[in-house]
């Protein structure tokens, strides 16, 4: 492993339907001191009514919200991940955009698995990215990217891990709701567990999300979780947990399948 900790925030912030506005607030919202700031999943601009179609409001990946966010990401001297709408010729993507204050280009991950549950339908107004793990570095730690919904579907988090990834991000916007938060914590959790990782999941808070963003370690323990309002939460990840983790539980090296 080629880091000793990693230094994390998880912004829950809610985004509003002004995407100039949102992109405003990203300087006042990424706290210094932080290895990686996580913002929530769509903050560039908010979902909206069902109704919305959010072609009018997405954005290319050299648009004003990434240029804001690589700005910030170098003034601040810390890679922030942070999720948008993605302009195309049609439905745009639902992207997680990564700025590291040092690379030019923008890394990105285009959600695989779309919202179509729960009574919602997320492929009605948004394009499913390509089925390829998306795994990046920061500051020496291997960084897999998901998104929301992406959470409910242990094979990308596998996948992810057997590319490397010792740490899963998830931005999301989880729809409030019964047994939400409790599926939400659970399966963090489990994908924590199962994987040997860390887990940092961000949400968007209530009333319309859950909020409860949350740092799970390799063995599940709950490191820092947010209530359901507006909140930052702090870890510090260590790869010699991680370690000592998969010394405890080598499940990862015991696979037949």
């Amino acid at each position: 492993m080629g880091w000793e900790k990693l230094d994390v925030a998880l912004v829950q912030a809610a985004s509003g339907l002004d995407p100039a506005a949102n992109t405003a607030r990203l300087a006042e919202l990424t706290p210094a001191g932080a290895d990686l700031v996580v913002l929530p999943e769509v903050f560039q601009r908010d979902f909206g009514p069902v109704t919305d179609s959010l072609i009018p409001y997405a954005e290319r990946l050299d648009g004003p919200f990434a240029t804001e966010l690589r700005r910030v990401s170098s003034e601040r001297a810390t890679t922030i991940v942070a999720g948008m709408a993605e302009a195309t010729d049609g439905p745009p993507y639902n992207t997680l955009l990564v700025a590291d204050g040092v690379t030019p280009a923008t890394g990105h991950y285009r959600k695989i698995h779309l919202y179509d549950s729960f009574g919602y339908k997320e492929s009605e107004r948004l394009s499913a990215g390509p089925l390829t793990p998306t795994v990046v570095e920061v500051a020496g730690a291997r960084v897999g990217l998901m998104t929301c919904y992406d959470l409910r579907f242990p094979e990308l988090a596998r996948a992810l891990v057997a590319a490397g990834a010792e740490v899963l991000v998830v931005p999301a916007a989880w729809v409030a709701g019964e047994r939400k938060v409790d599926h939400w914590r659970t399966l963090a959790r489990a994908r924590a567990i199962e994987n040997t990782v860390y887990v940092a999941a961000c949400g968007q808070p209530a009333p319309r999300y859950s909020g409860h963003s949350v740092v799970v370690d390799p063995l599940g323990d709950v490191l820092a979780e947010a209530g359901d309002g507006e909140e930052t939460i702090t870890a510090t990840l260590a790869a010699s947990r991680l370690a000592e983790a998969r010394a405890t539980n080598p499940s990862l090296a015991n696979r037949r399948l």
